[in-house]
């Protein structure tokens, strides 16, 4: 039996430079501790500096939890990170009106980022579950 590897240690780590924001945890599939971390600024830092050591179980835990198939949740993570405004990201996962959508209103007045945030993991899980 292959090894499941959905999500990446080294992406894990280049968002947890960003990881006050909870940017780190919501791309391991912890929306509920992502919010908390950006809410509260990672705990005050304390929490964002121990998830420094906690990101390769993090990592762990999503490759289990996950689904490989068509798309890959790393390129998803990087198009809403960084050009989730523009809807790149839902471009990718094939859905066409939702990213012209995004593109004019601006990840729908910034509420969409929210939560694609909160369910971008599952969208692709569902998407490469149906793809198999």
């Amino acid at each position: 039996m292959s090894e499941n590897n959905t999500h990446s240690k080294v992406i894990g780590y280049v968002l947890w430079i960003f990881g006050f924001l909870g940017a780190h945890r919501f791309y391991f599939g912890k929306p509920i501790t992502g919010t908390i971390w950006f809410l509260t600024l990672g705990l005050c830092g304390i929490g964002w500096i121990i998830d420094l050591f906690l990101i390769p179980g993090m990592d762990r835990a999503a490759d289990r939890r996950y689904v490989e198939g068509r798309l890959d949740y790393t390129i998803a993570w990087i198009l809403l990170t960084f050009l989730g405004f523009f809807g790149i990201h839902r471009l990718y996962m094939g859905k066409w009106i939702t990213a012209l959508i995004w593109f004019l209103t601006g990840g729908l007045f910034l509420l969409g980022y929210l939560y694609d945030y909160w369910t971008l993991n599952e969208q692709i899980a569902e998407a490469n579950g149906k793809s198999d």
